[in-house]
């Protein structure tokens, strides 16, 4: 099978997309929104998450294709893949400011820590370092 851990962190990109998606249209219901933001924190909140994710996702999906593909972290790279993924779920949770402030810091720390070490490990790659 070609890019397994690619196509295993797409799906769960998907299903985290659809979740957050349907977040977004529960907190439009509950705060009467039907399009835009309306002005609404909470609506608001919820919009940038799933624009977070959006904003987010794609890097990490070319990284971790790119690495896949030059034959480097077979036994690693599920790891960070799926921690990457958790971080984006915890930055989620972070941003309805309620039971789990934190997330939004955790999610976004965890998110630029696997950014960094996709990229470096991808330079090294490239260069043939690694």
């Amino acid at each position: 099978m070609i890019l397994p851990v690619t196509l295993c962190t797409a799906a769960a990109a998907a299903i985290l997309a659809i979740w957050l998606m349907i977040r977004v249209g529960q907190v439009r219901s509950s705060e009467d929104v039907s399009v835009g933001d309306g002005g609404n924190e909470k609506v608001i909140r919820r919009m940038r998450a799933h624009a977070n994710f959006v904003e987010t996702m794609p890097f990490a999906l070319a990284l971790i294709a790119a690495i896949e593909l030059a034959g480097k972290g077979s036994t690693w790279l599920p790891y960070v893949a799926g921690l990457f993924v958790l971080g984006r779920i915890a930055h989620a949770f972070g941003m309805d400011d309620g039971a789990f402030p934190k997330g939004r810091l955790i999610g976004t720390l965890i998110t630029m820590l696997v950014f960094l070490g996709l990229a470096v490990v991808a330079v090294l790659a490239a260069t043939g370092v690694m």
